[in-house]
């Protein structure tokens, strides 16, 4: 496996796009989802970006029922990428998808004729965390990584800007004082680790914990917590989806806040009951010191409004990464509908 940096990732989501886009509109924008009664739920196909204890509030209304409750019948697939989740999205395949909100920047500055709203939020802000190969004999500091190599993320998504975010905030260039492998898949990530590929590696929960456990890594950094509240994930869906079922949009967003609140309270031991069942093979014990260490860092929304100042510092963001051309920053509207956040609250 190369560790060789790939290129921006432009030509790939405008190659992507223009496909997705085109069959989307060929199809006549077709929804798959109509209004049924309350004794019939309606079906919703729903994609996560990757399985993480990062999407806690959802897995719990899923567990609890509250989606079913909602009056949803809801179908969950993992899609291994933003690109991808996107890439279901603008095919028809998915009709609600949990993404990172800069996937929506960059299909608005597309050719694509469907383009993605963004109607709710579920993380305040980054939830991977910088894993060390060894653990340090004193406090982490961040020139510790020049000259490393450091295991990001696909190049332009939210993890790899997020972590150059991070390293600037340090007065470390990115680009010059260390080598960033972005050309790994999420589902090699891991075992490319495991390997002995790196020095360091970004990983979400349960990922972090269980490395720790088996003292094959150590984290020495929140990445969330140096970036501060930006929101990370959201529920994104077409604009032709929204427009013709405004009732399930809000019915999901009222089960999300719903989650939200429970979320809130809920003793940890709680919760990693309610979310056993989407992570097999993992213990009671490391799913609790997961949660704990999520909430720590004030990683889930309270409030599922996604402002528009996240969106102006993501912006800002990607500019800074080299992969948003500082002429085609989108206005919030473009990108983000309130309406349901707005009732839901």
């Amino acid at each position: 496996m190369s560790s060789e940096s790939t290129p921006s990732p432009r030509p790939l989501w405008s190659r992507l796009l223009l496909r997705l886009g085109m069959a989307a509109a060929g199809l006549g924008l077709a929804c798959t989802v109509a209004a049924q009664s309350v004794a019939s739920p309606t079906k919703v196909r729903y994609e996560e970006v990757v399985r993480s204890v990062l999407y806690l509030p959802t897995y719990v209304a899923l567990n609890q029922g509250y989606f079913r409750e909602a009056g949803l019948d809801v179908s969950m697939k993992t899609s291994q990428g933003t690109d991808k989740g996107m890439a279901a999205l603008l095919s028809g395949s998915a009709d609600i998808v949990l993404i990172g909100p800069e996937a929506s920047i960059y299909v608005a500055n597309s050719e694509s004729p469907v383009k993605p709203k963004i109607f709710s939020g579920l993380t305040a802000t980054d939830g991977f965390l910088l894993v060390a190969r060894e653990k340090p004999a004193a406090k982490f500091e961040w020139g510790q990584l020049k000259g490393k190599a450091v295991m990001g993320f696909r190049p332009g998504s939210n993890p790899d800007v997020f972590l150059e975010t991070a390293m600037r905030k340090h007065g470390i260039d990115p680009k010059k004082d260390l080598r960033i492998v972005n050309n790994i898949g999420a589902a090699a990530r891991t075992g490319a680790w495991m390997a002995g590929q790196t020095d360091y590696a970004i990983f979400l929960e349960p990922e972090a914990t269980v490395l720790e456990k088996n003292g094959k890594g150590f984290v020495v950094a929140s990445i969330g917590r140096e970036v501060g509240a930006v929101d990370y994930t959201v529920f994104t869906a077409t604009d032709p989806f929204l427009k013709r079922n405004p009732q399930v949009a809000q019915a999901w967003t009222n089960a999300i806040v719903r989650a939200q609140k429970y979320v809130a309270t809920a003793p940890a031991a709680d919760l990693a009951k309610h979310i056993a069942e989407f992570f097999p093979g993992m213990g009671t014990v490391e799913l609790v010191a997961a949660i704990d260490r999520y909430r720590d860092i004030g990683l889930w929304k309270t409030n599922p409004t996604v402002e528009r100042f996240a969106i102006d510092t993501l912006q800002d963001m990607l500019v800074a990464s080299g992969v948003l051309d500082a002429a085609k920053r989108v206005k919030y509207e473009q990108v983000v509908v309130t309406d349901f956040t707005a009732k839901a609250q």
